[in-house]
């Protein structure tokens, strides 16, 4: 027990930099001062979440007549779903709630500015009692016999 020595300090390991702080700012500037050779690259849309790139060409996006855009529900399946809402007493919340979706997805509807789902559409549909899909939209939605 003699040649304990407390005042002496064994450092086994001593951990080096880690690799954020050897690409950090500082730890760049601090090796060129030091007058060591220090490799930087720069990674193209780095820290951006775009997994796609767009190749089409601009020149013939530019010739591009076409206007882009979703297609809209008719106004006149807006004009049948609030028609049919009212007829049944219910507020555009009663019938949002009653299908499952936010009020705002019934003002789209009944705006026209919804892009058209049929999930949504058939929801409504049954809902309501009236058509807002095919050729007689606003009449009477047939009850379809259940099968097995």
């Amino acid at each position: 027990m003699a040649e304990s020595d407390w005042d002496t300090v064994t450092v086994l390991r001593k951990k080096g930099p880690s690799a954020a702080q050897a690409k950090s700012k500082q730890a760049v500037m601090a090796a060129q001062r030091r007058g060591e050779d220090v490799e930087t690259s720069k990674k193209w849309a780095a820290g951006q979440n775009k997994q796609h790139s767009i190749t089409k060409n601009t020149a013939k996006l530019d010739r591009e007549t076409e206007e882009l855009h979703h297609d809209r529900v008719p106004l006149e399946v807006g004009k049948v779903i609030q028609q049919g809402r009212q007829n049944n007493g219910l507020t555009q919340k009663d019938l949002a709630t009653k299908i499952n979706e936010k009020p705002q997805v019934i003002a789209d509807y009944e705006a026209g500015k919804a892009i058209p789902n049929n999930q949504v559409l058939g929801k409504i549909e049954r809902a309501i009692g009236l058509k807002l899909r095919g050729r007689d939209i606003g009449r009477p939605l047939e009850k379809a016999p259940k099968g097995k």
